[in-house]
């Protein structure tokens, strides 16, 4: 059952999931999890057995029924649709497609192939892929990579399985830091050409890297959150009340807030016994009354999704267009919407009635050209309403505003800017002032042609999608209005963020410095941006001679 009702949200993160046992029935696996009282919403699951092994097929021929028949069956009943919205199909955990082993690196890539075609054949929306085993995964990816370009599989999402630090059996050598359990996943994805349908499902383990690990995360596409049945605790006697630590509490909180599924996961020592459990109780219990064993954990999990904070009015208005890509205006010839600037004392409210020319990038709507225009009918001792803003800029990680402009197949939408609600994106470091523009002017000789070099450190390692816009204006004396993140103005619908993309994701390591260089371009005809990294590794210049954006001066 969902874990409750917020108005407004239609993510799938109401949705909680179990990480469950193999068996060749999936009604049994369903029955089970699913379809009781306080079952779960979707299970992941074995699609094949995990003792088949393609070279012992050939080796013994088909002696054993369990290596003629390695796969769950009965891919009738359940439904399609049943196959299709409840079950994430759990891609063989043994695989190592990268081994120097070459009858398990061939038997691996051998079952890669028959789960994926498995999975594709019973329309999943997914399959969970297990995690690398070693630093280089140029094969894994390779293979994973083939999948992703075919094209009967684009709708089927590949989640990979990525810890959040060191196991504590010290299984996984590769993951000795939680900066690892990164660097694993970005060059996996980096292999795949950030592929919109690889994903990366986060594996918690037995404990929690510090905050700061997980800001890597952020903006990320983080599909679904793995948490085990042992980071639960109990503080009395009742052990159907489970607790979870604050640290967890606050990152699930985060994750729920952003889309994210939540995964229950049991010690995997127990699957055994778990299995044989449910056989038991499939065999002489109804499916009316019987309540799911993790119903506990899955409680507590329900109280933190319920405690999230309602979403406004507003906010619900605009959940459908959260990191919704939008083209930036044409001020010269679009139609904009009339915009009275509010100052609220008390009961007494001021209206100042100027047309709206702050764009939300400050200056992308033309206010330095159109306020040029009108200021030879200003006294001299007038003023100008606004009196002056400023540009700021910053860098994120943004793979859903990304995914998308590559899913338009034009090499030149990348060298656009655009306005954004931005939500699933992580700011990797503070914003800086860009451009600013003060009127009325000194002198009409002021060229309203910019450039700036800006550099910033980035605490964690990080990709670098593109990087968000903001604007900070003085209206008149004290009156402020803004949309920089550090001060902006409660309650500020007008302006969405915006955003300049990099055609080329950047990989920046953790504590290094990304430089950025941006230019304010001007003609008799239009108005453009240019930009482009120099540091860490320089990216082309975009948007050279406005060849993909501009605004037009008539």
């Amino acid at each position: 059952m969902p874990l409750g009702e917020r108005e407004g949200d239609t993510s799938k993160s109401r949705f909680i999931g179990v990480e469950t046992y193999f068996n060749k029935s999936m009604t049994v696996v369903l029955d089970n999890n699913i379809f009781l009282e306080k079952g779960c919403d979707f299970v992941v699951a074995p699609l094949m057995s995990p003792t088949y092994r393609p070279s012992l097929m050939q080796q013994f021929g088909s002696i054993s029924v369990e290596l003629r028949l390695p796969f769950t069956k009965s891919d009738l009943n359940p439904s399609a649709k049943i196959w299709n919205t409840k079950v994430i199909g759990k891609i063989s955990e043994w695989i190592d497609l990268d081994s120097p082993d070459q009858t398990l690196r061939k038997d691996s890539e051998t079952v890669l192939k028959q789960e994926i075609d498995k999975a594709a054949y019973l329309s999943l929306q997914a399959c969970l892929l297990p995690t690398p085993k070693r630093n280089t995964c140029a094969n894994y990816a390779r293979c994973v990579n083939q999948y992703l370009q075919l094209k009967g599989l684009d709708q089927m999402q590949l989640w990979l399985r990525i810890p959040l630090g060191k196991p504590d059996d010290n299984s996984s050598a590769i993951f000795r830091t939680p900066a690892d359990c990164w660097k694993i996943w970005n060059s996996f994805r980096l292999l795949c050409d950030h592929h919109s349908n690889l994903l990366v499902t986060l594996d918690n383990l037995n404990a929690l890297p510090a905050d700061n690990s997980l800001n890597s995360w952020y903006g990320e596409p983080v599909s679904a959150f793995i948490i085990h049945t042992d980071c639960f605790f109990t503080t009395g006697d009742d052990e159907n009340v489970k607790h979870l630590s604050k640290n967890l509490q606050k990152s699930i909180t985060y994750f729920l807030d952003h889309s994210t599924q939540i995964i229950i996961s049991e010690d995997r020592v127990n699957y055994k016994e778990m299995e044989e459990y449910c056989f038991d109780t499939c065999s002489v219990a109804g499916t009316d009354h019987r309540i799911h064993r993790l119903h506990p954990y899955m409680d507590c999990v329900r109280s933190l999704y319920q405690q999230l904070d309602p979403l406004s009015e507003r906010e619900r208005s605009l959940f459908a267009f959260r990191d919704d890509l939008q083209p930036t205006v044409q001020p010269f010839k679009d139609t904009l919407e009339y915009v009275a600037y509010q100052n609220s004392d008390d009961d007494e409210k001021k209206f100042t009635k100027v047309s709206d020319l702050l764009g939300s990038f400050g200056d992308n709507e033309l206010a330095p050209e159109s306020l040029d225009g009108a200021q030879r009918f200003l006294k001299k001792d007038g003023i100008s309403i606004p009196s002056s803003y400023t540009s700021f800029l910053q860098p994120v990680t943004a793979w859903k505003l990304h995914s998308a402009i590559k899913a338009k197949e034009d090499i030149l939408r990348f060298e656009t800017a655009y306005m954004a609600k931005m939500h699933n994106v992580a700011r990797l470091a503070p914003s800086q002032p860009l451009f600013t523009f003060t009127h009325p002017k000194s002198s009409n000789k002021e060229s309203n042609n910019r450039y700036r070099n800006l550099q910033f450190v980035i605490p964690e390692s990080a990709v670098v999608h593109g990087f968000a816009g903001y604007f900070d204006a003085t209206l008149y004396k004290d009156v402020h209005l803004g949309t920089e993140p550090t001060k902006a103005t409660p309650g500020v619908i007008t302006w969405d963020d915006h955003y300049f993309p990099l055609r080329e994701p950047i990989c920046v390591h953790r504590g290094s410095t990304l430089e950025v260089n941006f230019w304010r371009c001007c003609d008799y005809t239009k108005v453009w941006y240019e930009w482009c990294v120099t540091s860490p590794s320089p990216s082309l210049v975009h948007n050279c001679n406005a060849r993909a954006d501009c605004m037009w001066l008539n």
